[in-house]
């Protein structure tokens, strides 16, 4: 079995943040779903897997103030963190797997660009539906975005999960509503094409009377 931590590792060790196959220069889909959410700039953010992505960047550049990038990599995380400078003391930096990560407090919004679909073995992602579901506040938004079904079958050397709504949402369960699916066509820096499907659900409110 695969050690995911040294995986990765070893991943942003062979290769700079701008040259891994899921580099964007501008997260212009997912900043246009956040922004789509109406979440105020003081609530609560974690982008799941952001690694060396810079999302985060804009996302300070937009005015958010309250914001965490979790990662399974020291490497990537340092490489934002030096990237940012000073502004990088005001986000909460986690180095965590998904499947083990206890959330500090509660998140308004959670992110995650390609971590979900790396999760094969169905024990994995109930443990990383568990983590969303008590980190996110009830009524808060979820952003995953995963290989689209006829996209790529494999990534950075390991299998992934591909989805359609359908498929997302019965991983999800009754807790999260869809509410739009978004397709994109991602160049890699080696210029491969990617095909990728963005889904922003909702948590559900409890129901007191269930």
């Amino acid at each position: 079995m695969i050690d995911r931590k040294t995986h990765w590792e070893n991943i942003y060790r062979e290769k700079s943040a701008s040259e891994v196959s899921w580099y964007q220069q501008e997260p212009k889909l997912s900043l246009e779903l956040i922004r789509r959410t109406h979440i105020a700039h003081d609530e609560a953010l974690i982008d799941v897997g952001g690694g060396a992505s810079e999302l985060v960047d804009y996302l300070c550049k937009a005015g958010f103030t309250n914001l965490a990038v979790l990662d399974i990599s020291e490497k990537a995380l340092a490489s934002a963190k030096n990237r940012l400078g000073k502004v990088a003391q005001n986000i909460e930096w986690i180095e965590a797997d998904i499947t083990q990560f206890k959330p500090p407090h509660p998140f308004s919004l959670w992110h995650d660009r390609a971590v979900f679909h790396f999760l094969t073995d169905p024990s994995d992602r109930e443990l990383y539906v568990n983590a969303l579901k008590h980190a996110l506040i009830p009524g808060g938004h979820l952003i995953i975005a995963a290989f689209a079904i006829g996209g790529p079958e494999k990534c950075s050397g390991l299998d992934i999960v591909q989805y359609d709504s359908e498929k997302l949402s019965a991983e999800l369960g009754r807790d999260f509503k869809l509410i739009e699916a978004r397709s994109e066509v991602h160049i890699t820096p080696a210029n491969n094409e990617q095909k990728f499907t963005y889904f922003r659900l909702v948590k559900l409110p409890i129901d007191k009377n269930t």
